[in-house]
């Protein structure tokens, strides 16, 4: 019997087999109740939190749940980006119409192409190309700042000296680089980036591989066709459009895919490599860890709780051993660097942004700005399909935690990947074309109407 919410294994066009598409359960009124309550709870969210702020009530964000601001622009190369947006939505359509026709070498290709074309021809729209390096610009009005390259200087001492005293060294870090492990800082330093162009094309290079993951890591789980789809909805959802050129966030989510291809991987020894990637990404970013409750998450719902404890032990083991050892090495305390992290959190904006409101206006921004792809994630949800019951479940884990209070559009961005996953399980064929075009829709109307910080 094929496991809870899926129906049996059909061939795949690579000649491997796969879990096919997971049928309706329950009556016809929850796969639409589901939906309904979800993105129809986001809206209201939306709008009790631009009430309140009319009303006087500020509760952390100028357009609460949402970090924008009205601020309509356009540049003089908004008519030629708009011009490769619609080339690269016919090309993604004739991309998926050709089906396998079009090997998986080939298609991954392809989505790295389309995902690297997409974003940069949207970030131009407002202020050129420009544009596209100014959220990480130091010394001028803007978030540069609070990013990471002016924590550059706090690694000249030495690499073993700033790992060592990292905890302590955090509380003068910039904000951005507060919230985070040493990883980023000690790429960007072994690279050799201390400009914002340099961190902009690693970000901009290194976010464009998660979509060819996460058709990777779709293969491993769902049909070919559904994978494809996955990878393409990726491509052209808001969030991905909007923050994937100028936010580093979308360098981490790229890393949180890669770990998930392994830990979800049919072979059992690509899971140890997938728990090794995954202790490389908490060392980017600690929201990563929640990549490994995500899969663990699958394979419960997939396979049963055994499987989840195996793929959790595997996790935690790898874990502890690579930052023992890191620690011996270096001096890098882990626990001791999160405290410092948790310490820099409370005492920041984070203090002043009310649970009961963020409780929900964090998934609410998330959900949002996933456009039209939120209404099939929650058909899948509905469903009680694996890949969005685990993703339900890692996002009220972290609502109720209170550890991400706004920003969710930007910081969980490597959840999306997970989200258009969940999405493209439910979304028909015929409805693939209008949800692409709504879903850039979305993201270039916002680009034109609404600033955005990243």
């Amino acid at each position: 019997m094929p496991p809870a919410g899926l129906t049996a294994a059909r061939p795949r066009g690579d000649g491997g087999t796969t879990r096919a598409s997971p049928k309706p359960r329950g009556p016809w009124r929850a796969n639409l109740l589901v939906p309904i309550l979800v993105c129809g709870g986001a809206l209201l969210t939306l709008a009790v939190g631009l009430a309140a702020k009319a009303a006087g009530f500020d509760w952390g964000a100028p357009a609460q749940p949402l970090v924008v601001f009205l601020r309509p622009a356009l540049s003089t190369w908004a008519l030629p980006a708009a011009l490769v947006l619609g080339a690269s939505l016919y090309g993604a359509v004739r991309l998926h119409r050709a089906d396998v026709a079009v090997g998986p070498v080939p298609f991954a290709a392809a989505t790295f192409g389309l995902t690297l074309i997409t974003r940069l021809a949207l970030n131009v729209f407002r202020g050129g190309p420009g544009a596209l390096d100014q959220p990480f610009v130091v010394g001028r009005a803007g978030e540069g700042r609070t990013e990471f390259l002016p924590g550059l200087a706090f690694v000249e001492h030495g690499v073993g000296h700033f790992l060592s005293n990292f905890p302590d060294i955090t509380a003068k870090l910039p904000i951005q680089a507060q919230g985070h492990p040493p990883g980023l800082l000690l790429t960007m330093h072994y690279l050799g980036i201390d400009t914002a162009a340099g961190l902009a094309a690693l970000t901009i290079v290194v976010g464009a591989l998660a979509t060819p993951l996460l058709y990777l890591l779709a293969r491993e789980i769902c049909s070919e066709s559904e994978a494809r789809v996955a990878a393409l909805l990726f491509v052209f959802v808001p969030t991905s459009l909007l923050y994937g050129a100028t936010s580093a966030d979308a360098l981490f989510a790229t890393l949180g895919v890669l770990a998930a291809v392994g830990l979800l991987a049919r072979r059992p020894g690509n899971r140890m490599l997938g728990a090794g990637a995954l202790a490389l990404a908490a060392f980017f970013s600690y929201a990563l860890l929640a990549v490994g409750a995500w899969a663990a998450l699958v394979r419960w719902r997939r396979e049963g709780i055994g499987a989840a404890l195996r793929l959790a032990a595997i996790c935690a083991a790898v874990l502890v051993v690579c930052f023992v050892a890191l620690d011996l090495l270096t001096g890098f305390d882990l626990i001791a660097a999160i405290r410092a992290t948790d310490d820099r959190y409370r005492e920041g904006i984070a203090r002043l942004r009310p649970y009961a409101f963020w409780f929900f206006g964090s998934p609410a921004a998330f959900i949002l700005m996933l456009g039209p792809i939120a209404w099939f994630a929650a058909r899948s949800l509905a469903a009680k399909e694996a890949s969005a019951v685990a993703l339900a479940i890692v996002i009220a884990i972290s609502v109720v935690a209170g550890y991400t209070k706004a920003e969710t559009e930007r910081i969980w961005i490597f959840l999306v990947p997970f989200a258009c996953l969940a999405a493209a399980r439910a979304l028909p064929r015929r409805w693939l074309t209008p949800v692409l075009v709504g879903a850039t829709t979305q993201a270039v109307l916002i680009e034109i109407f609404l600033a955005t910080k990243w």
